[in-house]
Protein backbone atom coordinates (compact mmCIF):
# COMPACT_ATOMS: atom_id res chain seq x y z
CA UNK A 1 0.00 0.00 0.00
CA UNK A 2 2.84 2.38 0.90
CA UNK A 3 4.63 1.52 -2.34
CA UNK A 4 1.48 2.25 -4.35
CA UNK A 5 1.04 5.61 -2.59
CA UNK A 6 4.65 6.55 -3.25
CA UNK A 7 4.27 5.60 -6.92
CA UNK A 8 1.12 7.71 -7.23
CA UNK A 9 2.89 10.69 -5.64
CA UNK A 10 5.86 10.25 -8.00
CA UNK A 11 3.60 10.06 -11.04
CA UNK A 12 1.73 13.18 -9.96
CA UNK A 13 5.03 14.97 -9.35
CA UNK A 14 6.42 13.99 -12.75
CA UNK A 15 3.23 15.02 -14.54
CA UNK A 16 3.14 18.35 -12.69
CA UNK A 17 6.79 19.04 -13.54
CA UNK A 18 6.18 18.27 -17.22
CA UNK A 19 3.17 20.61 -17.18
CA UNK A 20 5.21 23.39 -15.53
CA UNK A 21 8.03 23.05 -18.06
CA UNK A 22 5.64 23.08 -21.01
CA UNK A 23 3.85 26.12 -19.58
CA UNK A 24 7.16 27.96 -19.16
CA UNK A 25 7.82 27.74 -22.89
CA UNK A 26 4.42 28.85 -24.12
CA UNK A 27 4.18 31.77 -26.54
CA UNK A 28 1.34 33.97 -25.34
CA UNK A 29 0.68 37.36 -26.87
CA UNK A 30 -1.87 39.38 -24.89
CA UNK A 31 -3.54 41.90 -27.19
CA UNK A 32 -5.19 44.83 -25.47
CA UNK A 33 -6.73 48.08 -26.67
CA UNK A 34 -5.87 50.94 -24.31
CA UNK A 35 -8.13 53.99 -24.25
CA UNK A 36 -6.77 57.40 -23.27
CA UNK A 37 -8.66 60.69 -23.23
CA UNK A 38 -5.41 62.64 -23.77
CA UNK A 39 -4.10 60.53 -26.65
CA UNK A 40 -3.06 62.76 -29.58
CA UNK A 41 -4.88 61.98 -32.82
CA UNK A 42 -1.53 61.24 -34.48
CA UNK A 43 -1.13 58.21 -32.20
CA UNK A 44 -4.60 56.78 -32.86
CA UNK A 45 -4.24 53.07 -33.65
CA UNK A 46 -0.48 52.96 -33.08
CA UNK A 47 0.77 49.84 -31.32
CA UNK A 48 3.58 48.76 -29.01
CA UNK A 49 4.87 45.23 -28.58
CA UNK A 50 6.14 44.84 -25.02
CA UNK A 51 8.36 41.95 -23.97
CA UNK A 52 10.24 41.70 -20.68
CA UNK A 53 12.23 39.18 -18.66
CA UNK A 54 13.44 37.09 -21.57
CA UNK A 55 16.30 35.70 -19.48
CA UNK A 56 17.43 32.38 -21.03
CA UNK A 57 14.60 31.91 -23.51
CA UNK A 58 15.00 31.85 -27.24
CA UNK A 59 12.32 33.99 -28.87
CA UNK A 60 10.13 32.06 -31.30
CA UNK A 61 10.43 33.31 -34.86
CA UNK A 62 6.64 33.14 -35.23
CA UNK A 63 5.85 34.75 -31.86
CA UNK A 64 4.19 37.79 -33.40
CA UNK A 65 2.05 37.84 -36.52
CA UNK A 66 1.16 41.51 -36.19
CA UNK A 67 3.56 44.33 -37.09
CA UNK A 68 3.61 46.90 -34.28
CA UNK A 69 5.00 50.39 -34.61
CA UNK A 70 7.50 49.98 -31.78
CA UNK A 71 9.01 47.20 -29.69
CA UNK A 72 9.95 47.74 -26.05
CA UNK A 73 12.19 45.35 -24.14
CA UNK A 74 11.42 45.96 -20.48
CA UNK A 75 14.67 44.70 -18.99
CA UNK A 76 16.26 41.33 -18.23
CA UNK A 77 17.01 40.69 -21.87
CA UNK A 78 19.42 38.07 -20.52
CA UNK A 79 21.29 37.01 -17.40
CA UNK A 80 24.62 35.54 -16.36
CA UNK A 81 25.49 32.47 -18.43
CA UNK A 82 23.34 33.32 -21.44
CA UNK A 83 25.51 33.09 -24.58
CA UNK A 84 25.79 36.31 -26.55
CA UNK A 85 24.87 34.35 -29.67
CA UNK A 86 21.41 33.81 -28.18
CA UNK A 87 21.08 37.50 -27.36
CA UNK A 88 22.03 38.30 -30.96
CA UNK A 89 19.47 35.81 -32.24
CA UNK A 90 16.69 37.26 -30.08
CA UNK A 91 17.48 40.82 -31.12
CA UNK A 92 17.59 39.79 -34.79
CA UNK A 93 14.07 38.34 -34.48
CA UNK A 94 12.75 41.54 -32.95
CA UNK A 95 14.66 43.87 -35.27
CA UNK A 96 12.95 42.29 -38.26
CA UNK A 97 9.58 43.35 -36.83
CA UNK A 98 9.94 46.96 -35.67
CA UNK A 99 12.33 49.49 -34.06
CA UNK A 100 13.50 48.35 -30.61
CA UNK A 101 13.74 50.35 -27.37
CA UNK A 102 15.40 48.92 -24.26
CA UNK A 103 15.64 49.62 -20.53
CA UNK A 104 17.96 47.79 -18.16
CA UNK A 105 16.81 45.14 -15.68
CA UNK A 106 18.67 43.85 -12.64
CA UNK A 107 19.86 40.66 -14.37
CA UNK A 108 21.20 42.52 -17.40
CA UNK A 109 23.95 43.87 -15.16
CA UNK A 110 25.27 40.33 -14.71
CA UNK A 111 26.66 40.58 -18.24
CA UNK A 112 29.24 42.87 -19.81
CA UNK A 113 27.65 46.26 -20.43
CA UNK A 114 30.18 46.87 -23.20
CA UNK A 115 29.28 43.68 -25.04
CA UNK A 116 25.57 44.28 -24.64
CA UNK A 117 25.95 47.76 -26.10
CA UNK A 118 27.88 46.32 -29.04
CA UNK A 119 24.80 44.21 -29.75
CA UNK A 120 22.57 47.27 -29.37
CA UNK A 121 24.60 49.07 -32.03
CA UNK A 122 24.55 46.01 -34.29
CA UNK A 123 20.77 45.66 -34.12
CA UNK A 124 19.87 49.36 -33.85
CA UNK A 125 18.47 49.03 -30.34
CA UNK A 126 17.81 52.36 -28.68
CA UNK A 127 18.91 52.17 -25.05
CA UNK A 128 16.99 54.48 -22.72
CA UNK A 129 18.76 55.03 -19.42
CA UNK A 130 17.27 57.76 -17.24
CA UNK A 131 16.35 59.80 -20.27
CA UNK A 132 13.50 61.01 -22.42
CA UNK A 133 13.27 60.02 -26.06
CA UNK A 134 10.81 62.01 -28.13
CA UNK A 135 9.68 60.27 -31.28
CA UNK A 136 10.51 62.23 -34.43
CA UNK A 137 7.34 63.61 -36.03
CA UNK A 138 5.22 62.00 -33.30
CA UNK A 139 3.57 63.46 -30.19
CA UNK A 140 5.05 60.63 -28.15
CA UNK A 141 7.80 60.46 -25.54
CA UNK A 142 9.35 57.29 -24.12
CA UNK A 143 10.83 57.89 -20.67
CA UNK A 144 13.28 55.11 -19.80
CA UNK A 145 14.57 54.64 -16.26
CA UNK A 146 17.29 52.36 -14.93
CA UNK A 147 16.69 49.40 -12.64
CA UNK A 148 15.66 50.74 -9.24
CA UNK A 149 16.95 47.76 -7.25
CA UNK A 150 20.56 47.66 -8.44
CA UNK A 151 21.28 51.21 -9.62
CA UNK A 152 21.16 54.63 -8.03
CA UNK A 153 18.74 56.74 -10.01
CA UNK A 154 18.95 60.51 -10.34
CA UNK A 155 15.92 62.38 -8.96
CA UNK A 156 12.93 61.35 -11.07
CA UNK A 157 11.92 65.00 -11.31
CA UNK A 158 15.19 65.78 -13.10
CA UNK A 159 14.38 63.13 -15.73
CA UNK A 160 10.77 64.16 -16.22
CA UNK A 161 11.60 67.84 -16.64
CA UNK A 162 13.15 66.95 -20.01
CA UNK A 163 9.81 65.77 -21.37
CA UNK A 164 7.66 68.29 -23.20
CA UNK A 165 4.27 68.55 -21.46
CA UNK A 166 2.37 68.34 -24.74
CA UNK A 167 3.79 64.90 -25.52
CA UNK A 168 1.98 61.66 -24.68
CA UNK A 169 4.30 60.17 -22.07
CA UNK A 170 5.01 56.46 -21.62
CA UNK A 171 7.47 55.36 -18.94
CA UNK A 172 9.57 52.23 -19.42
CA UNK A 173 10.82 50.71 -16.17
CA UNK A 174 11.86 47.15 -15.45
CA UNK A 175 10.62 47.39 -11.88
CA UNK A 176 7.00 48.49 -11.24
CA UNK A 177 8.15 50.04 -7.95
CA UNK A 178 8.93 53.15 -9.99
CA UNK A 179 5.27 54.12 -9.62
CA UNK A 180 5.84 54.90 -5.94
CA UNK A 181 8.75 57.20 -6.84
CA UNK A 182 6.88 59.52 -9.19
CA UNK A 183 6.05 63.09 -8.16
CA UNK A 184 2.37 63.90 -7.77
CA UNK A 185 2.34 66.31 -10.72
CA UNK A 186 3.78 63.86 -13.29
CA UNK A 187 2.07 63.56 -16.67
CA UNK A 188 2.82 59.92 -17.45
CA UNK A 189 -0.13 58.11 -18.98
CA UNK A 190 1.27 54.58 -19.14
CA UNK A 191 4.03 52.63 -17.38
CA UNK A 192 5.37 49.37 -18.84
CA UNK A 193 7.19 47.06 -16.41
CA UNK A 194 7.96 43.45 -15.56
CA UNK A 195 10.47 42.00 -13.08
CA UNK A 196 8.07 40.02 -10.90
CA UNK A 197 7.29 37.16 -13.34
CA UNK A 198 3.81 37.22 -11.82
CA UNK A 199 5.22 35.11 -9.01
CA UNK A 200 6.27 32.47 -11.60
CA UNK A 201 5.08 29.57 -9.42
CA UNK A 202 1.77 30.17 -7.69
CA UNK A 203 0.32 27.51 -5.41
CA UNK A 204 -3.41 27.81 -4.75
CA UNK A 205 -3.20 31.30 -6.22
CA UNK A 206 -0.43 32.41 -3.87
CA UNK A 207 3.06 33.45 -4.96
CA UNK A 208 5.99 35.66 -3.95
CA UNK A 209 4.58 38.46 -6.14
CA UNK A 210 1.17 39.44 -7.44
CA UNK A 211 0.11 38.02 -10.75
CA UNK A 212 0.82 40.37 -13.64
CA UNK A 213 -1.84 42.63 -15.05
CA UNK A 214 -3.03 46.15 -15.74
CA UNK A 215 -4.03 48.58 -13.03
CA UNK A 216 -4.85 52.28 -12.86
CA UNK A 217 -3.77 54.74 -10.20
CA UNK A 218 -4.63 58.43 -10.32
CA UNK A 219 -5.22 58.21 -14.05
CA UNK A 220 -1.93 56.41 -14.84
CA UNK A 221 -2.08 52.89 -16.24
CA UNK A 222 0.53 50.43 -14.96
CA UNK A 223 1.24 47.20 -16.81
CA UNK A 224 3.17 44.59 -14.85
CA UNK A 225 3.99 41.69 -17.16
CA UNK A 226 4.43 38.08 -16.12
CA UNK A 227 7.39 38.16 -18.50
CA UNK A 228 8.51 35.87 -21.27
CA UNK A 229 11.21 33.83 -19.55
CA UNK A 230 11.86 32.43 -16.11
CA UNK A 231 14.29 32.84 -13.25
CA UNK A 232 16.36 29.98 -11.80
CA UNK A 233 14.34 27.07 -13.24
CA UNK A 234 12.24 26.89 -16.42
CA UNK A 235 9.06 26.21 -14.49
CA UNK A 236 5.76 28.09 -14.30
CA UNK A 237 2.54 27.42 -12.47
CA UNK A 238 -0.41 29.78 -12.27
CA UNK A 239 1.48 32.61 -13.99
CA UNK A 240 1.80 31.89 -17.69
CA UNK A 241 4.50 33.62 -19.72
CA UNK A 242 3.25 36.58 -21.68
CA UNK A 243 4.12 39.31 -24.11
CA UNK A 244 1.87 42.23 -24.95
CA UNK A 245 0.55 43.91 -28.05
CA UNK A 246 -0.83 47.25 -26.87
CA UNK A 247 -3.01 49.25 -29.25
CA UNK A 248 -3.44 52.92 -28.41
CA UNK A 249 -6.88 54.43 -28.96
CA UNK A 250 -8.42 57.77 -28.12
CA UNK A 251 -11.27 57.63 -25.65
CA UNK A 252 -13.90 59.93 -27.12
Amino acid sequence: MIIISVCIILIIGICLTIYMVRTAFEDNVCTEVLLFENLPHSLEGKSIFFISDIHRRKISSDLLNEKPDWIVIGGDLAEKGVPYSRIAYNLSILKAIAPIYFVWGNNDYELSEEQLREHFVRFNVRELKNEVYEMPNKELAFIGVDDVTTQELPPIESILENAEPNKFQIMLSHNPAILEMLPEDHQISLILSGHTHGGQIRIFGLGPYKKGGMSVRNGTRLLVSNGYGTSLLPLRLGAKPETHLLILKKDE
